[in-house]
């Protein structure tokens, strides 16, 4: 078994695959023959199938790229045959990604495939002027990019930025998920981009280490094997959680479960509960025999151990099929886009009606969930505990307070990125700066004394095999150039402070209003920016250069007067920043001095966050003087007062010298 299941293995996913997807498009009707213009049943079964094929292309190339990042080594030849694993899964995930896009063009335009001049015309039109023909010209560029550099890149670093291009080359398919201002677009959109990603790399890391399974050998398995069972484990929880919201956007209610959509939901449930189940006896049965040697080798355990892969993958295949033909299946809930131009102005440019009005303990009562966020937050605490209670059971210390304020701060951030404030944010500027304030100033003062990297660096293992595991990737950006610059005291106050200019008074900002993907970026952006600036105040962390404690004081006082001259400039303004959103959501009441409120809000709220700071500095600044005052007495205690009393020798020398020459 152990021989074979490298060929047994990858035909088992594509068999099951292509079964489950030709039974859920028969049974679910997302191949039926088209009313108006059936564009034929090349194109009706061409899309899904096709699709199917860049699902899986893209799981082997986004696992095994993750794989060789996270959990081999580049000592090793093992690397070098998951980056090969990785360049052919990019192949077939770019020949599927033109497949798919032929075929799209053929099924909405009902034009019939043929060599000539105009066809070529009228598909080069769609892949370049047409919003859905460019997304798939835009995956097939990015997966043949990934092609090219799986076999030019091999250094281990810039790896990471060749698995961020194949991460990102899912995005266009995201956002095909859910029609553009439809009702939970948004919500839609992270639920599918989380649910491709994490499928991914939980497909495709297991399908690599069935591939290199010859290379890896009895000895060295079960420690890749532990590697990707954590991840595996990640992954397992992100794509449940991501599956059911966004199943639950699609139909509605239980009862359109009923339904063939709502039957092939249940389908893909059963699929993800096996292999949880599978996950399961993996981590706590068959990995921890197989590092004992029980089941190395030909034996029985090993004999199970690949079965249990192979039915693995068999499931993986059976959900991936069922997502293929669910992408063609119309679900219960509508998700036509809003052009009526009875809808209300708010309803039509966010897809949802207003919210209740904002009175203030509807802050706290309304949600709106981004799952982004809810589950960094959650995996944040998680891990941040994890790490905690690892050196209590070692027996060392760690400080109470900072474990308080890290939990504190990123369930600060989870209740900005999915309480009222998210909720109020998209129609109102004042929660708006509400939430940018809170994001930039009040999150990071609690974040940073909880000093995540100094306790990372003491409670992950360190890898001695040349591969790079969390405490090792933390070191290396921590210590890099880049991180030396924009850590730097001068260069983080510029970002910011100057940054709130430069979004607010450019196109970003209407970026990040129109566009999801905008969104993400503005709460990353100001996070980060916030947390450098607090960083080389206050922070326990350690960076390349600190300024001496007046200096940081002064550094704070400056950044301080220049963001409230920020705000003082927006309540003083006199023209809204956003006049087609903000001035167009129909609440009935004055756009111009609600933004002027979000300038008091950004004028204001700094306060409190300056003063903890100063506070913070300055009590640093006293232990540092206490410390150095303790250092000194103790050194002088070993050295019985010598370089005082070499002073005072030279003193009562030159003394005599004047006393000579006089």
């Amino acid at each position: 078994m152990p021989r074979s299941v490298r060929v047994l293995g990858p035909a088992v996913l594509t068999a099951v695959a292509l079964a489950a997807t030709f039974a859920a498009l028969s049974f679910g009707g997302g191949a039926a023959e088209q009313l108006i213009q059936d564009p034929g049943p090349i194109a009706r079964y061409g899309v899904p199938v096709s699709k199917l094929f860049v699902n899986l292309g893209a799981a082997g190339m986004i696992g095994a790229l993750v794989l060789a990042v996270w959990a081999l080594s580049p000592k090793r030849r093992e690397f070098d045959l998951a980056l090969d694993v990785a360049a052919a899964s990019a192949a077939v995930m770019t020949v599927a990604s033109a497949a798919t896009g032929l075929f799209t063009f053929i099924f909405v335009t009902a034009v019939p495939f043929d060599l000539s001049d105009a066809f070529g015309q009228k598909l080069g039109q769609f892949v370049t002027t047409i919003e859905l023909g460019q997304s798939w010209l835009i995956t097939t560029l990015a997966a043949a990019a990934v092609t090219v550099l799986c076999f030019a890149v091999r250094n281990h670093t810039a790896l990471v930025f060749v698995t961020v291009l194949a991460v990102a080359s899912l995005v266009p398919m995201a956002q095909q998920g859910h029609a553009a201002g439809a009702a939970g677009h948004a919500a839609a959109v992270t639920g599918l981009g989380l649910h491709l990603v994490f499928a991914a790399v939980w497909l495709g890391g297991l399908l690599t280490i069935v591939l290199l399974q010859r290379e890896l050998g009895a000895k060295r398995l079960p420690v890749v094997l532990a590697r990707y069972s954590t991840v595996a484990l990640i992954c397992f929880i992100v794509v449940a959680v991501s599956g059911y919201a966004s199943a639950a956007l699609r139909l509605g209610d239980w009862s359109q479960l009923a339904t063939p959509y709502g039957a092939l939901v249940v389908v893909k449930v059963a699929a993800l509960i096996a292999l949880g189940l599978f996950g399961a006896a993996q981590r706590r049965w068959l990995i921890g025999r197989m590092a004992r040697g029980t089941g190395s080798g030909s034996g029985s355990g090993s004999g199970t151990f690949w079965w249990l892969v192979v039915a693995e993958l068999a499931f993986m295949g059976l959900a991936s099929g069922v997502a293929a033909a669910l992408a063609r299946t119309a679900p219960p809930v509508s998700e036509e886009v809003l052009t009526n131009a009875l809808v209300s102005p708010a309803k039509f440019l966010t897809g949802e009606e207003l919210p209740p009005w904002p009175e203030t303990f509807r802050y706290f009562t309304e949600w709106n969930p981004d799952l982004i966020w809810l589950l960094a937050c959650g995996f944040g605490i998680f891990f941040y505990l994890a790490g905690v209670r690892r050196l209590r059971k070692r027996g060392d210390k760690w400080p109470v307070y900072r474990t308080v304020l890290w939990v504190a701060g990123l369930l600060l951030l989870a209740y900005v990125t999915n309480g009222g404030v998210n909720v109020y944010e998209q129609y109102l500027f004042s929660a708006h700066m509400l939430a940018h304030m809170v994001l930039t100033m009040a999150v990071p003062v609690l974040l940073v004394p909880g000093a995540p990297v100094t306790l990372a660096a003491r409670a992950i293992r360190p890898r001695k095999d040349g591969s790079r595991g969390g405490r090792e990737w933390i070191m290396l950006a921590v210590h890099s150039k880049f991180a030396g610059i924009i850590a730097n005291p001068i260069v983080a106050a510029v970002l910011f402070a100057g940054s709130l200019w430069v979004f607010y008074y450019s196109p970003l900002f209407r970026w990040t209003m129109f566009d999801h993907i905008g969104h993400e970026w503005m709460i990353v952006h100001f996070l980060i920016t916030g947390y450098l600036f607090v960083q080389s105040l206050i922070g326990i962390d350690p960076v390349p250069y600190r300024l001496p404690y007046p200096f940081r004081l002064l550094l704070l006082l400056g950044t301080m007067a220049f963001h409230a001259f920020f705000g003082l400039a927006i309540m003083t303004g006199t023209g809204l920043l956003l006049a087609d959103w903000y001035g167009a959501m129909g609440w009935g009441t004055d756009a111009l001095a609600d933004q002027q409120l979000g300038g008091g809000i950004a004028w204001s709220i700094g306060e409190i966050p300056t003063v903890a700071l100063a506070i913070t500095v300055a009590f640093q600044w006293s232990r540092s003087d206490e410390k150095e005052s303790k250092r000194r007495d103790r050194h002088a205690d070993r050295t019985g007062d010598a370089e005082l009393e070499e002073y005072n020798a030279r003193l009562a020398a030159i003394a005599a010298r004047d006393n000579s020459a006089d």
